[in-house]
């Protein structure tokens, strides 16, 4: 049986909630398959701090540079104040630059977009998100946006390399440069330099604002998008609407080195230690992690028994129409998962 080492960073909020269910869901895929989970448990974030006084104890650093591969729930950010964004930290530690968003409805789930199927590549370390902001004069913020053609060409690269293994025929980059001449020009001169080395790969470029509303009008026309920090995290985000939400929506974050996987959404504390989370997104996001480490046959059974259970829609939370809580959702997902060893016995 092979084992991989897992980092595991249950979050806060309905983090050890999905964490836990989605741990279980694993394991028993694993059992199934031969592949054993050596999890490796870290806290970050304010509950972190009360115990070691770090947001990011050294330890989850060391467990990361040792594991390569994270699974990461929901951890609170503080608006308006407080410490760093412990995702946007971690992203910039282990150079994760690319931030991977697939947007596909899932079966049995009705929406007002069936059959939504797209990619979002977004660059992950970079833009406003390089956090250097300043306060110039009291009343007066400033923050500058960073744009370099080694971190565009990089994630231009990645996302046309994914469209050429994976057979999507277009890539579309999402800019501002008719306002950002400098800046977003940069980001787009490289996306065209990259194009140019995929012809198979229609390459095509919309302003962000327009995009908005082309993917409200029509989500179909689009493939993989390509973008800068900003406009892909609030394009993800509007994405994910065409699916049923952020609680369906998986996430990765991929470097050289290192990956970690984790759910788009908040750490929801309204509904924590509720049994009311849904567990989908981190689910989906571990599904990613089971391609990235090899293990295609893990990966499959997850996503067939989850699958299954929106198809039946029997057993679903709230937030999808359900009435079912995060336990019985995932045990609904592991008694799915029997029936391809059920009719193959």
């Amino acid at each position: 049986m092979k084992t991989h080492k897992i980092t595991l960073i249950p979050g806060d909020g309905i983090g050890p909630e999905v964490s836990s269910a989605v741990v279980s869901i694993l394991e028993a895929a694993g059992a199934a398959t031969g592949v054993r989970f050596e999890w490796h448990r870290h806290l970050a974030g304010a509950e972190a701090f009360e115990k070691t006084r770090e947001y990011i104890p050294k330890e989850l650093y060391e467990s990361i540079e040792e594991n390569r591969v994270a699974l990461k729930g929901p951890v609170t950010t503080p608006v308006g104040g407080g410490f760093a964004s412990i995702n946007v930290t971690l992203r910039k530690k282990f150079e994760l630059f690319a931030n991977f968003r697939p947007v596909k409805n899932l079966p049995g789930l009705k929406t007002k977009y069936p059959d939504v199927d797209l990619i979002i590549v977004r660059e992950n370390m970079e833009d406003l998100y390089a956090g250097l902001e300043h306060e110039v004069v009291p009343g007066v913020v400033q923050a500058l946006k960073v744009i370099t053609s080694k971190g565009s060409t990089r994630i231009a690269k990645f996302a046309f390399d994914y469209a050429r293994k994976h057979g999507r025929k277009k890539v579309h980059a999402i800019h501002k440069a008719n306002i950002m001449k400098l800046s977003d020009g940069l980001f787009l001169r490289c996306c065209r330099d990259v194009s140019l080395g995929f012809p198979e790969v229609s390459y095509h470029e919309h302003i962000v604002d327009n995009a908005c509303m082309q993917l409200v009008m029509n989500p179909y026309q689009y493939d993989v998008l390509l973008t800068e920090n900003l406009y892909g995290d609030i394009l993800s985000d509007l994405c994910s609407a065409f699916v049923g939400g952020l609680g369906l929506v998986p996430g990765a974050n991929l470097g050289t080195e290192c990956a970690i996987f984790e759910a788009v959404h908040g750490s929801a504390p309204d509904i924590a230690g509720k049994d009311m989370a849904n567990p989908t997104a981190l689910l989906q996001s571990a599904v990613l992690m089971l391609h990235h480490i090899n293990e295609p046959e893990t990966a499959e059974r997850v996503q067939a028994g989850l699958e299954q259970v929106y198809r039946e829609g029997k057993v679903l939370t709230k937030d999808v129409g359900g009435t079912s809580g995060t336990k019985a959702f995932a045990d609904a997902v592991l008694k799915a998962m029997e029936a391809p060893v059920a009719a193959g016995a």
